[in-house]
């Protein structure tokens, strides 16, 4: 349980970082747009008294330096407007229409918007300042509206780069973990495969020599048991072999095998249908996803109360749930219930659930999930099996 609180942690961390990251990209670039634009309101001041020099001129005035001024803006789009709204002359604007009347009507337009927006600077043309005047309005450049709109391109470049890098991480290491299913499970089987076989021989010889012994018979059913286990774990990371199996029958063989190793004082409910269920299952992988989860509710009782068997069929799916009145897990930790290694128990490995899930979901094409659970009170676990 630690472990996964500190790998959440981890992810938590990380997430926030990378939205700080984000947010101080952004703030960067609007104090870049905005000390450009007060910039370039400056070279529009600029560019309007020479309007206005211009406007003013007479037969003996120099215009080098202002027309130089004003032919010099060749990125800041501009409409010059008059008393009347109306646009007299205009730069750097992509027109609209067929004609000159158009192409001013439509510059009119626009450099309303931009008087509306703000962005005009009035001018006026006598000196005393009270005469007529005109609009200079203008617009950003086409270098701040690209640095404006650049910090969220990026922002979605980056975001798609690090969905793609978490998808392949992830599915790196699910294959790194079916890797370590795999070959735990193979050895494990392998193992217990040479001492199984002397369990067996030797058996047989206590079998002759001591045929009334009454352990006999107890002792030939735990190797049994042994040797399923075995089975079990050699079909660990090869598709098992499904075949129509009677779903009643392999929770009665459940039942049998949790009352013959539990307490007298956890009692097992049974509540099957009338008519049998039939599936398409490897009885021998189901029953042991069976035997986990009431494994698992007599560690969550303590080895006091009652596990309920309940088994349902509809013509898509047949269900099987497994409802215990152990503590209950809280709602926090639910969606980490099959996470390999997470447990609450303070001896365990955390990997019954997550094999369950495994062999339900991968192998039977089924679903199993919490269904519902409250603390202090139980749990239930839901299988959904498709017909």
């Amino acid at each position: 349980m630690q472990w996964t609180d500190r790998i959440r942690q981890v992810k938590i961390i990380l997430v926030v970082a990378a939205i700080l990251i984000a947010v101080a990209s952004l703030f960067i670039s609007q104090y870049l747009v905005r000390d450009l634009s007060i910039e370039e309101r400056h070279k529009m001041e600029v560019w309007a008294e020479a309007m206005r020099s211009f406007s003013m001129a007479d037969e003996t005035t120099d215009l080098n330096l202002v027309l130089k001024v004003i032919d010099e803006n060749n990125t800041i789009p501009v409409i010059v407007l008059d008393r009347h709204d109306q646009a007299t002359t205009f730069r750097n604007i992509r027109l609209e229409g067929d004609d000159y009347a158009d192409s001013l009507r439509y510059a009119t337009k626009l450099g309303k918007g931009m008087k509306r927006a703000g962005r005009a600077i009035k001018i006026y043309l006598d000196e005393e300042g009270k005469g007529d005047f005109i609009n200079v309005c203008y617009d950003d450049s086409v270098m701040i509206k690209r640095l404006s709109s650049w910090p969220y391109i990026q922002l979605g470049i980056v975001m798609v780069f690090v969905v793609i890098a978490i998808f392949a991480l992830l599915t790196s290491k699910r294959a790194e973990q079916n890797k370590v299913w795999v070959g735990l499970s193979k050895e494990t089987a392998h193992q217990l495969g040479t001492p199984i076989s002397s369990l067996m021989a030797w058996t047989e010889i206590l079998k002759e020599s001591y045929p009334d012994d009454e352990l006999l018979p107890e002792l030939d059913k735990d190797v049994k048991r042994l040797q399923l286990i075995a089975d079990r774990f050699s079909k660990i990371g090869s598709l098992p072999e499904l075949s129509p199996s009677s779903l009643t029958e392999v929770m009665t063989h459940v039942v049998d095998y949790m009352n013959r190793r539990t307490s007298a004082k956890v009692q097992m409910l049974t509540d099957f249908p009338a008519e049998d269920v039939i599936v398409c299952i490897n009885a021998s992988l189901f029953e042991w996803v069976v035997e986990n989860l009431c494994k698992n509710a007599v560690d969550a009782m303590e080895g006091k109360g009652t596990i309920t068997l309940h088994v349902e069929q509809d013509d898509a799916k047949a269900v099987v749930e497994v409802t215990d009145t152990g503590k209950g897990i809280r709602k926090k930790d639910i969606r980490h219930v099959f996470t390999p290694g997470f447990t609450t128990k303070k001896r365990g490995w955390g990997l019954g659930l997550s094999l369950a899930k495994r062999i339900v979901e991968e192998y039977h094409r089924g679903r199993i999930f919490v269904k519902n659970s409250e603390v202090g009170k139980g749990t239930t676990f839901r299988i959904e099996l498709k017909k």
